[in-house]
């Protein structure tokens, strides 16, 4: 009998947080602080992020900071685990988008990874779908959600982004998370792209754009990974915020108990 090879894809173990921006739709709750360290119940978005990161085995932090990114250090510092932070530094971060912010991070990126907005909370289990390289999280668009969507073929993988809208006529939309998962043959690929755009001066546009052009030319490939819409919300106004705490009413306890 042959012996039967079985090829196992080792987990993604680092993650890329896009940290840098402003916040401003946040203030005065951002005035001297970054988004990330807003509360959800008491609980910042960053130390949740820590927490599920570090629950499903993730070893590596690569930070890009910008505005105030002493807090940030100051605050991962004593939280951030067994994990090993890195820092990557956008001092455009007033005048640039998160094209630019995840550009800067290329020379630090030597593994696979999981890339991650800061303003993202989501239940712990729904990462462990993203362990592989090459997805893209997703969810059924509901009323409340804003921003870029992309439409899902039949076998999962996104065959086309709406940046910025949720409009896509005869086309069944699902929100982007805000999370994706790369290897490195890929990541070279977008980074070249990412290069392309910076050099051209495009500094000020979201890095969806650019995977936006290459799933459409056929350079790029992302799996969907469905995360439930009742376990996950994006922070970007007060409201959101409170909308989160609304979802998330198990932080509170959490802090209760410590």
């Amino acid at each position: 009998m042959e012996n039967m090879v079985h090829t196992k894809i080792t987990p993604i173990t680092t993650a890329v947080l896009l940290a840098a921006g402003t916040g401003s739709r946040l203030k005065p709750l951002t005035n001297d602080a970054p988004k990330c360290l807003s509360e959800v119940n008491g609980t910042a978005i960053l130390e949740r992020l820590v927490r599920c990161l570090s629950e499903n085995g993730f070893k590596h932090l690569i930070v890009v900071v910008g505005y105030l990114d002493q807090r940030v250090r100051e605050f991962l510092e004593g939280s951030s685990g067994e994990m090993t932070v890195e820092y990557v530094v956008n001092p455009r971060y007033s005048t640039t988008n998160n094209l630019y912010s995840l550009w800067l991070a290329r020379l630090t990126i030597d593994n696979p990874f999981l890339l991650v907005e800061s303003d993202v909370v989501f239940n712990t289990s729904l990462l462990a779908g993203m362990s592989q390289p090459d997805r893209i999280a997703t969810s059924k668009l509901q009323g409340w959600m804003q921003g870029t969507t992309v439409t899902i073929d039949p076998l999962q993988q996104v065959s086309a982004f709406q940046v910025g809208t949720n409009e896509a006529p005869g086309e069944v939309c699902h929100k982007t998370v805000n999370m994706y998962s790369f290897a490195m043959a890929t990541w070279r690929r977008v980074t070249d792209r990412l290069t392309e755009h910076v050099v051209a001066g495009n500094v000020n546009e979201y890095y969806e754009t650019v995977f936006a052009e290459m799933v459409a030319d056929g350079s790029l490939s992302l799996e969907a990974v469905d995360f439930d819409s009742k376990c996950w919300y994006e922070i970007d106004t007060l409201e959101d915020l409170h909308e989160a705490e609304k979802m998330f009413p198990e932080d509170r306890a959490i802090m209760s108990s410590l």
